[in-house]
């Protein structure tokens, strides 16, 4: 599943259909593409692993899930795998096995953009309280917790808490303070070196504990484990990662 800066990038590259009217929109997602017509795409929008293509009455979701794509101006899958194509003067958007779903534009004004790591207005103050409202929650889950750090994947989870040496299975009521302040500070941090990585196309390169099988800084076993709630995969050090 993508994560928040890998969304970045997709925003990037589809900002410059803003401005411009929409000619023509297909594709298997549930609603009617009719509307669409006419509308132009005002500004595209990003909530964490969620892309908001908002027009004039309307605004599209896009969430890519686990397998999800797309490309521009030329469509590279087959029409089963198309849910959503979008065609203007200037060129066409295609999004393929993903979900994509028409909301109303009120719906953007619920969202609590300042839980978005990646954001102008992000608020660690607002993480810190959510976090210290749930005491019995692993940490693990916690980064992975859309509504407290939106943007965050599998990868930046992994990665972040090598890097402030906490074990996935930590209770976030046991982190000193000190430590749970390094996890909301490397949460966003994190993300944007992400960002400049994957720009570069360098960012396998720069993985500590994702994916390895022995830690960088001690030489010892990695272990690889499904922790938490969502039994998503971890990898960390057991003597430089402490449980608490």
């Amino acid at each position: 599943m993508p994560e928040g800066p890998s969304i970045i990038l997709m925003k990037e590259n589809l900002q410059p259909f803003t401005g411009h009217q929409v000619t023509e929109a297909s594709g298997n997602a549930k609603f009617e593409k009719e509307p669409l017509i006419g509308q132009t795409l005002r500004e595209i929008r990003t909530f964490g692993k969620q892309t908001y293509l908002v027009l004039d009455n309307t605004a599209i979701r896009i969430h890519l899930l686990m397998f999800g794509s797309y490309s521009i101006d030329e469509q590279t899958k087959p029409d089963k795998s198309l849910r959503l194509s979008i065609h203007f003067k200037t060129g066409s958007i295609y999004f393929y096995t993903c979900s994509v779903k028409s909301v109303e534009l009120e719906f953007l004004s619920g969202i609590d953009w300042e839980a978005d790591v990646m954001s102008d207005i992000w608020n660690p103050e607002k993480a810190e309280k959510k976090l210290k409202s749930k005491p019995e929650m692993m940490v693990c889950d916690a980064l992975m917790d859309q509504d407290i750090f939106s943007g965050v994947g599998n990868i930046i989870k992994n990665e972040v808490l090598f890097r402030i040496g906490v074990q996935p299975e930590s209770k976030i009521g046991n982190l000193p303070a000190k430590k749970l302040k390094e996890l909301i500070a490397e949460a966003r941090n994190y993300s944007f070196e992400f960002l400049e990585w994957k720009r570069e196309f360098v960012l396998k390169k720069h993985w500590l504990v994702h994916t390895k099988t022995t830690c960088p800084k001690c030489g010892q076993k990695l272990v690889k484990k499904q922790t938490g709630l969502g039994k998503r995969r971890s990898f960390y050090c057991e003597k430089d990662q402490k449980l608490y």
